[in-house]
């Protein structure tokens, strides 16, 4: 018999109020703003409550809008706006978006961002939002990142493990997040920290090895337990070698393809780096597996390569499958062009260095 331990929350829950109060103003909400709460039958209510007194007290106007779907991770790209008339024109009205579920890779969210409304996600547990609001010099660190990916031609990505990775930038986007949205149009999530792009199409190749202590985040919620090795070349993962976490991830992709010929669910997705020093590599261990406690935290601790397959419609591609797949690695070797920027898991670039702050 297996028994799982299950944590207690240890927020007080009364402190959601003034903890959304503090993202808020991160977020530049000002008096006489208008925040609308996207949500869905599966959220916690008191996300919401929290939301009506932070934004009461900041003096700004709010609403909440209900959809009926549930959007995941697992379940990309389910636009939750603009089927039901008037849905679209009106979180286009608003200043601030705050989305309950997972808006990306949906081509509203791009419609709403272009219009200038701010939109910041919120999808963690209460614990989490408290331990990883965004801390003092994160957005510069993160800022600073971001324009060193934007003038990268080749990027290289080793590991001790036999990871050996070359992909090429500019065809798309870079993308950062540092846990507000405090810019016209800008997304971000709570408890976010780190940076990514899409690689050019067709120029990834070489190898990429997983290794017990990589989390797979996606669609699973879990740590890898035995050695995967992947073989990729001009794009997409040609094959995928290993024990139990290779036969999971074999069929999770083989199982979104829409037909035999169909590689979408292969292609090599958005990478990139975590730099948030409050998100802590072994919440799994201590937590448990509810994807709720690893959200943002395992995506974004620092130093770790963020691999991932499927969809690039985010950045602008035309890949919208759902055979998405999201592993953070620890311990690789980063290189844009000629430029080491992560050592074996660790920061090398101090600007990009951000001290954790001590919380709960």
């Amino acid at each position: 018999m297996v028994h799982q331990t299950i944590r207690t929350q240890e927020i007080n829950p009364a402190k959601l109020g003034l903890l959304f109060q503090e993202q808020f103003e991160l977020c530049r909400v000002k008096k006489g703003e208008t925040i609308a709460c996207l949500s869905d039958l599966s959220i916690r209510r008191e996300y919401i409550e929290a939301s009506f007194a932070a934004a009461e007290a900041l003096g700004a106007d709010i609403y909440e809008m209900c959809v009926n779907s549930i959007p995941s991770w697992t379940k990309v790209g389910v636009p939750t706006i603009g089927q039901c008339k008037g849905t679209l024109e009106a979180v286009k009205a608003s200043d601030l978006l705050v989305v309950f579920h997972v808006p990306l890779f949906t081509s509203w969210l791009k419609d709403v961002m272009a219009s200038g409304t701010r939109v910041i996600m919120i999808i963690d547990s209460p614990d989490d939002l408290e331990q990883l609001k965004s801390p003092k010099g994160l957005k510069k660190a993160v800022l600073h990142g971001h324009g060193l990916y934007e003038n990268t031609s080749k990027v290289r990505v080793t590991s001790d493990a036999g990871t050996d990775l070359t992909y090429e930038c500019g065809q798309y986007p870079v993308m950062s997040q540092y846990g507000y949205a405090d810019e016209p149009g800008h997304f971000d999530h709570w408890g976010g920290g780190h940076i990514h792009t899409f690689p050019n199409e067709g120029s990834a190749n070489g190898q990429v090895v997983f290794r017990p202590g990589d989390i797979i985040i996606l669609p699973y919620c879990r740590y890898v337990q035995d050695e995967v090795r992947l073989d990729i070349r001009d794009g997409f993962v040609r094959k995928i070698d290993g024990g139990l976490d290779a036969k999971l991830m074999r069929a999770w992709l083989e199982d979104n393809r829409t037909d035999v010929n169909d590689m979408d669910p292969f292609a090599v997705s958005h990478l990139g780096w975590g730099l948030n020093p409050q998100a802590l590599w072994y919440g799994i261990a201590l937590n448990g597996d509810e994807p709720e406690r690893s959200r943002a935290a395992a995506r974004t601790f620092p130093g770790n390569f963020l691999f991932s397959t499927g969809p690039n419609t985010q950045g602008g591609g035309k890949r919208n499958t759902r055979g998405h797949y999201d592993v953070p690695m620890r311990d690789c070797t980063i290189i844009l062009d000629n430029t080491v920027i992560i050592e074996k898991g660790k920061i090398v670039d101090d600007a990009m260095v951000v001290a954790r702050e001590m919380r709960g």
